[in-house]
């Protein structure tokens, strides 16, 4: 597509005018707006499906449980997923910003994952028991390094190539292209494979989701991006007290990290949700078919609308989010109360899919609000320092599941409930971008 088409595209989708708009970006940078825009939307759509095709959340304890890997390792592979992305991005941080072009911190990490999930593929075809379970934990942990610097990398070219105004719009694109793509999956996998998956399904879908991100990486080396400062660059330990001076000296960054950590509630919730349905409506709850399209169609129906709200105010979506999460989970606790005609699969999957939903709005709102109010010279720090400090979060809310274990799945998802209410009045301490 010429550049002429594509500035027509982009004006529609957008609802910009002839006069394009660029707020926050250099004059340079505004005249591959277009070009940039749709990459990073073709981009992020493949990921989106290759998330979902193998996520922790419901692909990969698929697995597990085929090979038969010890239930142990299968608690460890959403803390080893989020800690393993989140924790390392401080330190790597101070490296990005020594390069004027950053790109490359996205392309380079997407091909490592591509490697890792291929070697995932192997290891499901040629093992089994607790060998597999403690190779696909080690390859996961390298996959999630990676994507940790991907998403760092990420922000700092967005924040470089597209307009203020226009990010949310292209985040949301991004995962409702996805979500179309993850439905068409989840449709195929629920009505053509039978309940019993066999290795060469759960190979399959590894490798197309290996596929996808190589292809991913090829799109995203094609965004033209401007040279951007390097006067940052510092030793991690340099980086580390940077970190902490920002931390004690921004209230704003403190409150944004806190209602962050609190909004870590809906996806905590949702691996209770299956277990809470599973139990009152049988083993259909279990297909990975339904809840591959559970999240398909919550992103597509989504998405737009999260876009635009966040680019109207990220801060009021936060807690419009938060308080989704509180009905949600309200609804949810008294499933099991439900007549006989209500309980049933169906009425399940819709209150999985509103999960589902807030969890892409609390995640679209805080990668928007954190993009926009950070300063441009120490962007990188802020998002790094974030996502460290939740990362540090996510290691000890892996152990909040005792409260299951000692008072019930219904304490739980209140415990989960009470944190998304404190998110409501520490989003409300968050200032305007």
């Amino acid at each position: 597509m010429n550049s002429e088409k594509l500035s027509k595209a982009y004006n529609f989708i957008t609802d910009e005018g002839e006069e394009r708009s660029c707020k926050a970006i250099s004059e340079a940078a505004c005249k591959e707006v277009p070009g940039n825009y749709f990459k990073k939307v073709f981009n992020g759509a493949l990921t989106k499906l290759a998330e979902q095709l193998v996520s922790p959340g419901t692909t990969l304890p698929w697995i597990f449980s085929t090979l038969g890997v010890p239930g142990g390792l299968t608690g460890a592979l959403v803390p080893v997923k989020d800690a393993g992305s989140l924790l390392p991005q401080l330190f790597v941080s101070a490296k990005i910003r020594a390069f004027e072009l950053r790109k490359w911190f996205w392309v380079i990490p997407a091909l490592v994952q591509a490697f890792s999930l291929l070697a995932m593929a192997f290891v499901i075809m040629n093992t089994d028991g607790l060998s597999a379970g403690i190779l696909i934990l080690l390859l996961l942990g390298i996959f999630s390094i990676a994507s940790g610097i991907a998403s760092l990398a990420f922000k700092d070219v967005v924040a470089k190539t597209i307009p203020k105004g226009k990010r949310g719009q292209m985040l949301a694109m991004r995962a409702t292209i996805g979500g179309i793509l993850t439905l068409i999956a989840g449709v195929w996998l629920y009505t053509s494979v039978e309940s019993e998956y066999n290795l060469w399904v759960l190979f399959g879908l590894t490798i197309s989701a290996s596929i996808l991100w190589a292809l991913a990486a090829i799109i995203f080396a094609g965004i033209r991006e401007e040279k951007g400062a390097t006067e940052g660059g510092k030793t991690p330990v340099k980086e580390l007290k940077d970190a902490w001076a920002f931390f004690k000296k921004d209230i704003n960054l403190r409150n944004f990290i806190f209602t962050r950590a609190l909004l870590m509630a809906i996806p905590l919730a949702q691996p209770f949700f299956i277990i809470l349905g599973r139990q009152e409506v049988g083993s259909e709850v279990s297909s990975l078919g339904i809840i591959v399209v559970a999240a398909g169609i919550a992103n597509i129906i989504s998405s737009p609308f999260w876009g635009r709200f966040s680019d109207k105010s990220s801060r009021k979506m936060m807690i419009a989010v938060a308080a989704l999460g509180i009905i949600n989970i309200l609804v949810m606790v008294s499933f099991p109360f439900w007549g006989g005609n209500l309980k049933n699969i169906y009425t399940f999957s819709f209150l999985l899919l509103i999960q589902v939903i807030a969890h892409g709005g609390a995640r679209l709102s805080r990668k928007t609000y954190l993009v926009d109010f950070a300063p441009d010279k120490d962007r990188s720090l802020y998002v790094a320092l974030s996502n460290t400090l939740i990362g540090l979060f996510t290691v000890v809310a892996a152990g909040f599941g005792i409260i299951a274990t000692l008072f019930g799945l219904q304490i739980m998802l209140l415990f989960y409930a009470g944190m998304l209410a404190a998110a409501i009045l520490a989003g409300l301490t968050l200032r305007e971008t």
